[in-house]
């Protein structure tokens, strides 16, 4: 299994993207095929002792920036490091993306070259978040700002796979994000969708608020993408802001220093679990492959992660069980019609 790593996208691309790829190579013995300026790569590779490592080269001369329109730098820019990953995996030369580039141009590479998974209408981004208990995927965090019911019961689908098949929950409970757990709250989108997503064979559990999400009780959380972002980028936000306060009150005094050191181990327990990078990127469930997106400020470690996570995603077969929930439930579009007022499941 080999897995197309595009070395050129980042913040701090190629230096720890190449980095992270050698970690995985090393560590995890994960095939990788590193695409972008070969002279750039092989300056970074030439760094660490590769000899023996699963690591190839595939020379493009373009970039998509992190600035630029999605769709057209796909479209015009072809021999783009992003835009090859995907056609490597297209062309059976590779089995999965990891990239940490522009997510936009990810999403319509994964649409354009990949194309969608039968029965999915808008592929979805997908990331687990830390919990009290087991970590929590929430999706869709970006990839739909405007969705309809039958999309969100997608997305609770695809969900559900990859919490079962990725992250061994067995019988997964699906909550959908609303502002309040009453049958009549919500919007006339969240409406529906409870309406629609309680006919289907998940275990769905009804609406979760936001201050519920960490608590564990919930495996998935549905959501449409601008919603959803919102409650990732609030998220980050969040955890960065608290690891500062915290660090500014251990350094205000003596004594918390020295109570600092005294909980030094649980205190590195608790940072562990807040850490992103633990967790790598974030899947694009619904294309017809494998995508991770990681996050544009990505270290090497989130890279060396997000490249596991390729890994376990392709090896779970993840799309094959998405297609057999998917045949599960088919009569849900015929139903999102009724619940929508139109006569076909089509228009939902």
């Amino acid at each position: 299994m080999k897995i197309a790593v595009d070395a050129m996208g980042g913040d701090y691309a190629p230096s720890v993207v190449v980095e992270g790829a050698v970690d995985a190579a090393r560590d995890l013995d994960i095939p990788v095929i590193l695409v972008g300026d070969k002279e750039r790569i092989e300056a970074e590779l030439s760094k660490y002792d590769t000899k023996g490592l699963p690591i190839s080269i595939k020379h493009t001369t373009e970039v998509i920036g992190m600035g630029e329109s999605a769709v057209q730098a796909v479209r015009n820019k072809k021999d783009s490091s992003l835009r090859v990953c995907f056609e490597l995996v297209r062309d059976g030369e590779a089995e999965a993306v990891v990239s940490a580039g522009n997510s936009g141009a990810a999403l319509a590479a994964g649409i354009f070259i990949l194309k969608r998974m039968k029965g999915i209408d808008r592929p979805a981004l997908a990331i687990r978040a830390p919990t009290m208990k087991d970590p929590v995927v929430i999706l869709d965090v970006g990839g739909n700002v405007d969705c309809k019911p039958i999309h969100l019961v997608q997305f609770a689908i695809m969900g559900d796979v990859y919490a079962k098949y990725v992250l061994n929950h067995s019988h997964p409970k699906v909550g959908l994000l609303s502002n309040g757990e009453e049958e009549g709250k919500g919007t006339d989108l969240t409406r529906a969708t409870h309406e629609l997503i309680r006919s289907s064979s998940l275990n769905y559990i009804g609406y979760v608020e936001g201050r519920d999400i960490f608590k564990g009780d919930v495996d998935i959380v549905i959501t449409d993408g601008f919603t959803g972002n919102v409650v990732l980028k609030l998220t980050e936000g969040v955890i960065e802001a608290t690891g500062r306060m915290l660090k500014a009150e251990i350094n205000s005094s003596f004594l918390a220093k020295i109570g600092y050191l005294l909980s030094s181990v649980a205190f590195k327990n608790f940072k562990k679990k807040l850490d992103h990078s633990e967790y790598g990127g974030a899947p694009l469930l619904g294309i017809g492959g494998c995508c991770i997106v990681s996050h544009g400020g990505s270290t090497a470690k989130a890279i060396k992660n997000s490249i596991r996570g390729a890994h376990e995603y392709v090896e779970s077969k993840v799309n094959e069980h998405i297609t057999e929930e998917l045949f599960e439930n088919r009569d849900l579009h015929d139903i999102a019609g009724v619940v929508s007022g139109k006569k076909s499941g089509a228009d939902a």
